[in-house]
């Protein structure tokens, strides 16, 4: 109000100017969050993601595909566990299925972990999406932090709220997850890059496993 001209308190052609220019300004900051977003598609897009297609990728992840009775994770420990405890957990965040790891599965390192799509019963669980859980204690009671990973060919890939995502194992993962590439064996091209695990905790070896 206290820059209206008080001697044309109503002047509709001021009024109409500041409106238009008030107008012009929120186009040009809808203008900038359109190109914000446009800038995080293109970095993103799945021109960007396809050539992951038929690749064996490493990704960080908890989650894999149960399919033909099988569902495979990788999980790393940074140092020895004296305790380790594997659950496989339902959509609803339920574990069908607990282990008493041992051995080499609860040494430093790398290790596979291959479920047989079997609950602690013996029944067969229903395909879908599952996640695994990692309890790991040291010789002193202590929580070991450990990751977990699935390894795999990627068979498809898309794009969701604006980032890229491929599917592995039946799993989908963003692209920021993925931490190494290999080229297929089967393609007969070169490698980009290779992650190597070493020991293999499998429920259907019974020498391995412990139900809790």
């Amino acid at each position: 109000m206290k820059n209206q001209d008080p001697t044309s308190p109503m002047d509709s052609n001021q009024f109409m100017a500041q409106l238009v220019q008030m107008t012009g300004v929120e186009q040009q900051l809808a203008t900038n969050d359109l190109l914000k977003q446009l800038v995080s598609n293109t970095t993103t897009s799945l021109a960007n993601v396809v050539d992951l297609i038929g690749k064996d990728v490493r990704a960080a992840s908890d989650e894999a595909g149960l399919k033909n009775g099988e569902a495979k994770w990788g999980y790393s420990l940074p140092a020895n566990a004296d305790d380790l405890k594997i659950e496989v957990l339902d959509a609803n965040g339920v574990a069908v299925r607990t282990i008493a790891a041992s051995g080499d599965d609860i040494k430093a390192g790398d290790h596979t972990f291959t479920w047989d799509g079997k609950d602690d019963s013996g029944a067969a669980q229903a395909e879908g999406t599952y996640k695994l859980r990692i309890t790991a204690k040291d010789a002193a009671g202590q929580a070991i932090a450990s990751t977990t990973y699935i390894q795999g060919t990627v068979t498809g890939v898309e794009q969701a709220d604006g980032q890229g995502l491929v599917t592995i194992s039946g799993a989908k993962v963003p692209m920021s997850a993925i931490s190494s590439i290999t080229q297929s064996a089967t393609s007969g091209a070169g490698t980009t890059n290779t992650t190597n695990t070493t020991n293999t905790t499998n429920t259907n070896n019974t020498a391995d496993q412990t139900s809790a």
